[in-house]
């Protein structure tokens, strides 16, 4: 599946932002989506993930309770609601996909080698 994602730019520390992530414009039918960012320097970190199915969710400690993952009622958009954004919430957001179920979705799901579409990134960053 391709996945474009869309919705980065500049923003002030404590404003909001939405990202997308379209897949293909078609409807994604595998068992889960997620969000990565890479920072300059730093190794790519997982944000949060999507169980396409039920919706199940999980998030990164560091973004818990400000950001908000979610999908469209047509399965073929993925979004990522940013509140409270702080400067070190700025990187390249990626969005992943994988098509087959995993056991321990909780760990694994966690793992950017556990996806195997990626898009090709939209940056976000937060600065005054």
């Amino acid at each position: 599946v391709q996945l474009v994602e869309s919705g980065g730019g500049l923003v002030q520390p404590g404003d909001s932002l939405k990202l997308s992530c379209a897949a293909s414009g078609r409807t994604f039918s595998g068992y889960a989506m997620a969000w990565f960012r890479q920072a300059p320097g730093k190794e790519r970190e997982f944000v949060a993930a999507i169980r396409w199915s039920d919706m199940i969710t999980y998030y990164a400690d560091s973004v818990e309770g400000r950001f908000a993952i979610s999908r469209d009622s047509a399965k073929t958009t993925m979004f990522l609601q940013m509140n409270s954004l702080a400067p070190e919430d700025s990187a390249l957001y990626y969005c992943a996909a994988r098509e087959g179920r995993i056991a321990s979705p909780n760990y694994y799901l966690r793992l950017g080698y556990q996806y195997y579409s990626w898009g090709q990134g939209t940056q976000v960053t937060v600065s005054s």
